[in-house]
């Protein structure tokens, strides 16, 4: 059966991909929804709920309302919390049940957004797409109505880097490492797309020469910076020193010509698969072929770069798509939810991560941008 998961467990979705893309910049994120969406998406889905404030509601959508497509709580509670709390923005985002009545988000946003003078944004996410998209809806939005024509370009070789919420590298450390080895290359960093960033930061982001995109939900933000601003973009997380330092070359040569650099190539190797997102599987198995001379092909359950599919990186959204591409694998590295479905002849290596286990294994989720050595150890082990 297709999109069924018998099995395995689910990636979290697009509403909860876009609060999360949201959280740290001071905006306030409403969820249109009875009351679950909020629930799974604190307990779950954010690692941060518990040590950083952000402003994330539910808005106790009733059936009448839904029966009766009246929006006027919706409306209202928004504007009234958002007069008292004065956030620098307002996300308005959806659920399963708006989607089925038909909710108007965009509509909706320009009215609150006109009450209370504050910007607004609409989103028509449903709970039906992953994660993936929800971050790639949050941060287009803001590359279109946040940022700011620069009044200078950096001096400095700077970038901006794209994609980063803790579904992807969760609060291990990681976010500030990827900004350390790109200082350490020689190129600064402008703004981070979200993690340890501000939003004036995101605002000035246009002053950069270049975008990194280090997940696929980066990418729609990337191409409106690049429509808008002229900035040229590169694909790829850098994971390991010989991998990190083609992605330095890479910056480098998109600051000189103007055009995009796809640092994450297939590295085609049947026999190792890599179950995950299509930027980080891409570029970890470029690591291991930069480390090793022997690359893996990358499995994508979730919504991929689509200019990243290939032989060596395929989407596989469910069990009956990805279980005959993991019969004959003799090394499957994956979330540790995944290794139910993978052949018991095949070395399971686990590589936990937020949006598809949750909090199950925070505890031990690799920092592979300054640990990746101890991944290749388990592998050789």
């Amino acid at each position: 059966m297709k999109d069924v998961a018998r099995i395995i467990s689910t990636y979290t979705c697009d509403t909860s991909g876009v609060a999360s893309a949201l959280y740290e910049l001071g905006g306030m994120t409403v969820m249109h929804d009875a009351a679950g969406y909020n629930s799974t998406y604190s307990t779950y889905d954010e690692p941060r709920w518990y040590d950083t404030e952000s402003l994330v509601f539910t808005t106790g959508l009733t059936e009448t309302q839904a029966i009766l497509g009246d929006d006027s709580k919706f409306i209202n509670d928004t504007i009234e919390a958002a007069q008292e709390l004065k956030p620098k923005f307002i996300a308005l985002t959806g659920s399963p049940i708006p989607m089925v009545t038909g909710t108007d988000f965009p509509a909706i946003a320009r009215e609150v957004e006109l009450a209370t003078g504050i910007t607004t944004f609409g989103f028509d996410t449903n709970g039906m797409h992953s994660y993936v998209a929800g971050v790639g809806l949050a941060l287009k939005v803001l590359a279109e109505r946040i940022c700011q024509a620069p009044t200078h370009k950096s001096e400095a070789l700077a970038v901006n880097l794209l994609g980063i919420t803790p579904l992807d590298f969760s609060t291990n450390g990681t976010a500030t490492a990827l900004e350390t080895v790109l200082e350490q290359q020689g190129i600064r960093i402008q703004s981070n797309w979200a993690m340890g960033s501000s939003f004036a930061a995101i605002q000035n982001a246009g002053a950069a020469q270049v975008n990194l995109v280090v997940t696929a939900g980066g990418l729609p933000a990337a191409k409106v910076l690049q429509k808008r601003f002229g900035m040229p973009y590169v694909i790829g997380t850098p994971y390991g020193a010989a991998f990190t330092a083609q992605i330095g070359a890479a910056i480098r040569k998109a600051a000189t010509s103007g055009e995009n650099q796809v640092v994450c190539q297939p590295r085609v190797n049947a026999k190792t698969i890599i179950i995950g997102e299509s930027v980080t599987g891409l570029s970890l198995a470029n690591a291991l072929y930069a480390a090793t001379g022997a690359g893996a092909t990358v499995l994508c359950p979730v919504t991929p770069a689509v200019e990243l599919l290939t032989t060596g990186c395929i989407a596989a959204r469910d069990e009956d798509e990805l279980i005959p591409h993991l019969a004959a694998a003799t090394t499957i590295i994956a979330d540790p939810l995944y290794q139910p479905i993978c052949p018991a002849t095949a070395k399971f290596v686990a590589l936990p991560q937020e949006a598809f286990s949750g909090r199950i294994y925070h505890q031990v989720m690799p920092n592979l941008v300054s640990h990746l050595g101890t991944l290749l150890e388990e592998l050789g082990s």
